[in-house]
């Protein structure tokens, strides 16, 4: 998807063979492509989405530059909690979160607000209200049009995007103008100004 909107992705990964796969589903958009195995390439990123398996934090407060958003879609987070403790000049966002249409009680705290859920509850959610119940998004190889197809069929029924969380919390609009004026000092200390 963002190979259709951005300029430049760099992708990043573990293994040179997954990373091979989906460089070449990214190829023929506009993005220009950079791979790497080696998690210091993301300090280039203005923004790092993360959706790994690791059973661990793998990004650090060193591993980023003043000013980046990360949207960490992964659980476990990706991002490691010392990011925000030690780096006010970075946006850590959780991925993930979708506002549920109408009233809803889950029975169970997942830890947001009242009608909101995990996109992957929402997904299965919208494929039963389409009459769809057979696998959709099983495994690992989401074609583009199927990621068109299922936000046609969320929009459809009233689901849209919540608002912004960091580690549990509501991000204000406060917050993200500490970050961005905080990057632009630190930037600035960088260039010697």
């Amino acid at each position: 998807i963002l190979a259709r909107e951005v300029s430049e992705l760099i992708l990043v990964g573990r293994r040179s063979e997954a990373l091979d796969a989906v460089r070449e589903e990214c190829e023929g958009h506009r993005a220009h492509l950079k791979t790497g195995l080696d998690m210091s390439q993301i300090a280039k990123a203005d923004l790092v989405i993360t959706v790994t398996s690791a059973t661990s934090s793998i990004i650090d407060p060193e591993h980023l530059k003043p000013g980046a958003v990360v949207c960490d879609v992964a659980r476990p987070r990706d991002v490691s909690r010392r990011v925000i403790e030690v780096r006010d000049d970075v946006l850590v966002i959780e991925g993930g979160m979708v506002e549920v249409p109408g009233p809803v009680d889950f029975g169970f705290n997942f830890g947001f607000p009242p009608g909101k859920s995990y996109a992957c509850m929402a997904e299965t959610m919208a494929l039963a209200l389409e009459g769809r119940y057979a696998d959709y998004s099983v495994g690992k190889k989401i074609g583009l049009a199927q990621v068109d197809e299922i936000g046609q069929m969320a929009a459809r029924h009233g689901f849209r995007l919540s608002g912004f969380r960091s580690f549990e919390r509501a991000v204000t609009q406060e917050q993200i103008d500490h970050v961005r004026e905080r990057a632009r000092e630190t930037r600035r200390r960088w260039q010697g100004e």
